[in-house]
Parts: structure tokens; C-alpha cells; sequence
């Protein structure tokens, strides 16, 4: 098949990835979310039947409510948490030893959350299939037994609204306070994905300032044409729509699962990583199953701030090994 039949087949050519601030928030004017959606009248059709299925975020400060000490380090822990499998405390654990005295954010995929006030019939309702790992604890719950702030937005709902009262999507979890609050619903492929971007900030030891812009994402890792080839092209185009929509948000550090099926030679990862000329990757080994290079950190940040990042030695209980990053302000 032609590179041009294959384009066609696919969802995911150059076209139609464009991102734009929504007319109105998808959520309620008090969570002070900003949210940017696809331009396309077709993608704007489906998203809106998977919206109505998903509750609203979840915000929540259960950090120490004093003043941090100074700050002139940051861990950053990119992670695909496989919806309960993995184990997040004994993640935060490890970080803590390896990384003392320094403050942590945590990106989490495929977190969930379950409410009794979630929609019970949307009318036209999207969902995905239900998955769970054999964890109970909810990203919430999560938050608060390890003494994080917490913003999750879902992406989709987790099952059949008549069987499941469950939904899932992205998370970050900080020692320090997150501001700024933005959720970009991405190109629709296979899912309705809505990656998150928030704000943190500190003060160095000899009193500079600094901010800090964190970006989390999960791509689909197969188009709804179901073409196996074109789902690199699918990819593409919402990497593509994810780097506009971040474009101007420096300093930046994006993480998340961008499904690379053909690792550092994947589309998507090329659209980003060219994004991010601040990125160095040191360590390159697979992280998931020991297979497939499916999870990445990009940064945009100063030349004078020193970066690097490791994928860590566990799984954590998860599919997928969790990017652990250190900045040096």
C-alpha cells in the first residue's frame, strides 16, 4: 500500500489537528478549569457524546499547607499507573529514597475515579470498554493518603454507564501547590483523550524565582479506521494538536503514554521531540513489558537549568516503567 492510501485510510494525516480555547469551560465555572478543544466540527460532534458520560475534575490541595523551604531541585515522575495495577505509594517511596529533600509532581495515566454523581444515562453517551487493576484506591482517596495536590480530569467513562459508575483519564499529583489549571481534549482517533497542564512554582536558595509548566498526555495507540500502520499517523496528528496547544507555555516539561509503537522513530514522538530542543535521552531501554518505548519526557526549559531523566528500574506493578526526571534550577 502506497504512503498516500495509507494517508487517506488514516484519520491521522497533517490535517484537521488544530486546537483552540473552547467557547465555554466543560466544566463547572468554580474548578477554574481552561479548557482548549479540537477546531473540527467532526471531532467537536464525538467528543461532546464522550464528555456527557465523564463526571468533572477533581482538584483537591491535601499538601502540608506551610510554605515550602527553598527549592532548587525538582522531581518529575512520568507514569501509565494500568488503572490500579500499579503502586503508586511504593513509587513515591523509591523516589523519596533516591531523590531526598527535593519536592515531587507526579504525571499519571490511566488513573480513575469512582462517584455515585456520575452521569447515569447521557443521552447519546460515549464510553470505553471497562478495565480495572486489581487496586480499589481512587485517585482522590490517592492523593490525600499521600499528602499531594491533585488534578484529574477524565477522559472517558470507564464501562457502560448502566453497569460502571467509574471514570478514567489523566492525573497530576504534586508536594506543591498547582495553579493555572488547563485541560486540551486532543484530536479524536479511537478515545477521547484530554491531556492536563498546570503550573508550579518555587524559590531557590538564594531567593531567584522560578515557574514551572507541566504537561500531562496519553495518545491513542490505534486509530477507529483500525488501520495498524495509519495508527502512526493518527498519533501524529494529535501530537500535533498537543504541541500547538502548548506552544508558548515555557518554561515546559511535557510526560505521559504517547503509544510509540516504533519508539524514537515514531511520528508523534518526532513532532514533539522537535518541540522540545531542550530533551537529552540518556537512557533509552523499553518501558512497556521490555517490548516497546511507548512512554516520554520532553522539556522546554532555560539553558542554565540542568535536566536529565531515567526510566526506573521497577514497573511498580504496572505494565508500563515509570520516567523519573530530576531539574536543577
Amino acid at each position: 500500500m502506497s504512503l498516500a492510501a495509507i494517508c487517506a485510510l488514516a484519520t491521522g494525516c497533517a490535517g484537521n489537528h488544530h486546537i483552540a480555547p473552547a467557547a465555554e469551560a466543560f466544566s463547572h465555572p468554580s474548578l477554574r478549569v481552561t479548557w482548549l478543544t479540537p477546531r473540527s466540527p467532526a471531532d467537536a460532534v464525538v467528543l461532546s457524546r464522550w464528555r456527557a458520560a465523564v463526571g468533572q475534575p477533581l482538584i483537591a490541595n491535601f499538601a502540608p499547607a506551610e510554605s515550602p523551604p527553598p527549592i532548587d531541585r525538582l522531581t518529575i515522575v512520568s507514569w501509565n499507573m494500568a488503572l490500579g495495577e500499579g503502586d503508586v505509594a511504593a513509587l513515591l517511596r523509591t523516589v523519596q529514597a533516591d531523590h531526598p529533600n527535593t519536592q515531587i509532581v507526579l504525571l499519571l495515566q490511566e488513573a480513575f475515579r469512582g462517584r455515585d454523581d456520575l452521569p447515569r444515562a447521557p443521552v447519546n453517551g460515549a464510553f470505553a470498554r471497562r478495565i480495572r487493576g486489581k487496586s480499589t484506591r481512587e485517585v482522590d482517596d490517592l492523593a490525600k493518603a499521600l499528602g499531594m495536590s491533585l488534578y484529574y480530569v477524565p477522559s472517558m467513562r470507564n464501562g457502560a454507564p448502566a453497569l460502571s459508575r467509574e471514570d478514567r483519564g489523566n492525573a497530576i499529583l504534586s508536594t506543591l501547590p498547582l495553579e493555572n489549571l488547563a485541560a486540551i481534549e486532543l484530536p479524536f482517533e479511537k478515545q477521547r483523550r484530554v491531556a492536563l497542564a498546570a503550573t508550579v512554582r518555587g524559590i531557590r536558595s538564594d531567593g531567584t524565582r522560578w515557574t514551572l509548566r507541566l504537561a500531562n498526555a496519553h495518545l491513542d495507540n490505534t486509530s477507529v479506521k483500525k488501520v495498524w500502520v495509519g495508527s502512526e499517523f493518527a498519533r501524529m496528528r494529535q501530537a500535533r494538536g498537543l504541541r500547538d496547544a502548548l506552544a508558548g507555555m515555557d518554561p515546559l516539561v511535557l510526560g505521559g503514554d504517547f503509544n510509540t509503537w516504533f519508539g524514537f522513530l515514531d511520528a508523534a514522538y518526532r513532532e514533539l521531540n522537535a518541540a522540545f530542543p531542550g530533551t537529552r535521552v540518556t537512557d533509552g531501554r523499553r518501558t512497556f513489558l521490555g517490548l516497546l518505548r511507548l512512554d516520554h519526557l520532553f522539556f522546554r526549559v532555560p539553558g542554565q537549568w540542568r535536566t536529565e531523566f531515567k526510566r526506573a528500574e521497577s514497573s511498580f506493578g504496572s505494565d508500563h516503567h515509570p520516567l523519573i526526571a530530576s531539574i536543577a534550577f
